[in-house]
């Protein structure tokens, strides 16, 4: 029997659609996924939250809108964590979710799943590892020119690329939207990159402007959160604990000196439901058009 439903949260403005191979028995494309997320043929989202998977630890995998495979999200990993908490599909506060080759440590903070603390992996500035063209190095403060425009940057992976540029002035938002969209396709990255426009406030406080790699201008990201906090301390800007401004809220950045990250969010549910019938006639069609079926 085919079922067809879906639940939809958001991460400080951040909103996905969990897709449970439970609860959604047709398969997913890289066009179907682009047609979920339309905010005017679809339901709209940043992204889908696929899982879990019948496997121990429970595992995920995360899309961005435009189809493409991201092995990290902070915000998705938290609502992820959260869906899990609401349905039954852990009965602690602390468990594991596999994203990628990847075990993520989850603890629930309150009752109702309302904050909720991540691992996120280990931060490494080596060009090798974001990865970046050129010889291996830390890439830190470092002159780059992209489209004839000079940037000071400083490169990071958390399992994802970033790219974050520091600013003086408070219109971070304005040039994320501006200068994001050129700096993500920029050949110096060979994958693509998340780029973050960041004014520090104080040691622990910091605001950033976000273009996310797949996805575009976003109020929040997890990652992102993760990538500029990190990017900030390397810096020397700021000192562990750095709180993350962003549009949508704050999130709390905690890091290690060997660079290990936990972060710390709010969730909220928004929604759930079953697609409609000419919805799911047309996914059905885009799938066959596309014949572009995701691997799971």
């Amino acid at each position: 029997m085919l079922t067809v439903e879906f639940f939809k949260y958001h991460a400080l403005g951040n909103d996905m659609v969990i897709i449970d191979p439970a609860k959604f028995t047709l398969p997913l494309s890289t066009a179907s996924i682009r047609l979920i997320c339309n905010r005017n043929f679809g339901l709209g989202a940043d992204g889908i939250c696929y899982g879990p998977l019948n496997q121990t630890p429970l595992k995920m995998h995360f899309f961005n809108p435009d189809g493409s495979e991201s092995f990290k999200s902070g915000n998705g990993l938290r609502i992820f964590a959260r869906y899990l908490w609401d349905y039954g599909y852990v009965k602690t506060e602390d468990f594991i979710i596999q994203i990628a080759d990847e075990s993520i440590q989850v603890k629930i903070n309150d009752t109702y799943g309302h904050t909720i603390t991540t691992s996120m992996g280990r931060l490494s500035f080596l060009s090798r590892d974001i990865p970046m063209k050129g010889f291996n190095r830390e890439v830190i403060k470092e002159k780059v020119t992209i489209e004839d425009c000079n940037h000071i940057i400083t490169a990071v992976t958390i399992g994802n690329p970033h790219c974050v540029i520091f600013s003086d002035d408070n219109d971070v938002i304005n040039k994320a939207r501006q200068l994001g969209p050129i700096i993500e396709i920029a050949s110096l990255f060979p994958q693509r990159t998340n780029v973050q426009f960041v004014n520090v406030i104080d040691p622990h406080t910091i605001k950033i402007g976000i273009w996310e790699r797949g996805a575009g201008y976003t109020l929040a990201s997890g990652s992102s959160a993760s990538a500029a906090a990190g990017a900030a301390i390397k810096t020397g800007r700021c000192i562990s604990p750095v709180t993350v401004h962003m549009p949508g809220g704050t999130a709390l950045v905690n890091i290690t000196p060997k660079w290990d990250v936990r972060l710390s969010g709010s969730v909220e549910a928004v929604g759930m439901g079953q697609f409609a019938s000419d919805f799911i006639n047309k996914l059905h069609q885009t799938n066959i058009s596309s014949n572009e079926n995701v691997t799971l």
